[in-house]
Formats: C-alpha cells, structure tokens, sequence
C-alpha cells in the first residue's frame, strides 16, 4: 500500500484539478445550499480538519508519547495526507462551481495551493532524500576504489603514462571490437575515471542538499499556507451559521 501511495494520491490530485477545471463550463448556483450540497460541504471541512492531528501530535511531546503506543505516526501521516486530499476534494464539489464572494474565491484557491504543493513537496522531497542517500552511498564505494586505485598507481608509477593513456583510449575508440572486455583497464586509467565518477557524485550530492534545504523552507511556507487556509475555513463556517445554515431547510 505504502508503495502506491504517490500513484493513489497524484491521481486524487488530478482529480481535483479536473474538479477545477469545471468552473469555465459549470455553474450550478443552487447546488451548494442544497441538502446534499451542505452535507458535502460539512463532510468536506471536517476531512480538512484531520491533517491538524498529525501536526499537533508531531509537535507535541506530551501528547505524541500518549498517542503513539495506539496509533503510529506513519498511521497520522497517512491520514493526513488522505484526508488533505479527500476533504478539498469535496469542499470543491459542495460549491458548486459557483462564484460569489472574494471570500468564496480565495478558499478556493487556497485550497488547490495547499493541496498541490503539500503534494510536490511531501513526494518530492522524499525522492530528494532517497536520491542523496543513494549517491552518498555510491560515492563512498567509487572513493574507496579510487584510493585503491591510486595506491596501485603509486606502486606502479610507469602506469601514469601519457602514452599508455592514450593508447589506451584509442583502442577503446576505434577498436573496441577487437580489445578484450574483460581485460584488465591499466592502473592510471582507471584512477582518472574513478576520480571524475567521484567528482561527479560529489557534485550531485552538493545539488541535492541544496534542493533538500530549499525544501525544508517550503515546509515552513506550507504550514503558513495552510494557517492562512484554517483561517479562511473558519470565517467561511462562520459566515455560513450567521446567515442561517440555508442548506438545511
């Protein structure tokens, strides 16, 4: 299930972008004071409500030791990123597709902000992650054979030689049907191409801490987006009770 958790999750995405697109073409101005209308709504704004519990636990010590003996982390997590989908999702239908306040409007667009860059950045950055540990890995195996390499060079130093390198890539170029795959590639060749693979892991594990630490100021941007989103929700219901709750009449 974990494993297809970014395909199930992409797909709920897409299906609430192509909710969106619904606008240009649908409007049903009645819908949203409906019954159904309002039980979509309702059901909607609570989903939206359970990602606070994985924050809230997260975030305090206390309250995450008694909690999670009964329900792990990974379990609040999942819900929260179900539950972020799910809710929006139905908040987007409850509308109607229907514009009618500055109000209206904003929630809306806060709600497809939220959504969509929780989903870049909780997949992307978990990609990020497993990428630079891969690469950490695979330049701590080529710096051990490098230093192998180099000592071997060190022994050996007729194997540095120019012509020798050359030689050596020239028959690889232009008679590499004839030379023998498996023979053996000389000392010197094989440290330079040992040190370029290492320089060049190094430059990727450079690349990706950076995006790693762009990345963890999103995480602070979303939590700022989705404050702002609660905020919204909260004079939305508020606005809704005052005039009435139609819906249910």
């Amino acid at each position: 299930m974990k494993e297809r958790e970014p395909l199930i999750v992409g797909g709920l995405v897409l299906l609430l972008l192509v909710l969106w697109l619904g606008f240009p073409i649908h409007q049903s101005p009645r819908f949203a004071g409906s019954f159904l209308g309002g039980v979509l709504g309702v059901a909607g704004a609570v989903l939206m409500l359970v990602p606070l519990a994985y924050l809230i636990v997260k975030r305090i010590k206390r309250l995450k030791r008694r909690i999670t003996p009964y329900v792990s982390m990974r379990t609040l997590l999942a819900w929260h990123i179900y539950a972020g989908v799910l809710g929006p999702i139905l908040v987007l239908i409850h509308t109607g597709h229907k514009f009618d306040s500055a109000l209206g409007i904003t929630l809306t667009a806060m709600v497809l902000i939220v959504v969509v860059s929780g989903f870049i950045g909780r997949y992307l950055m978990s990609r990020i992650s497993k990428e630079i540990k891969s690469k950490k890995s695979m330049l701590a195996q080529a710096s051990s054979q490098y230093e192998i390499a180099l000592e071997e060079l060190r022994a050996n130093p007729q194997q540095a030689s120019l012509a020798l390198h050359l030689r050596h890539v020239l028959t690889r170029m232009f008679l590499s049907t004839a030379d023998d795959p498996n023979a053996p590639m000389p000392a010197g060749v094989r440290t330079v191409r040992l040190a370029e693979s290492v320089a060049d892991l190094e430059y990727a594990v450079r690349t990706h801490e950076v995006f790693k630490r762009a990345f963890s100021k999103w995480l602070k941007l979303h939590i700022f987006l989705s404050a702002v989103l609660y905020l919204l929700l909260s004079l939305h219901i508020w606005g809704a009770i005052y005039f009435g709750l139609r819906w249910f009449k």
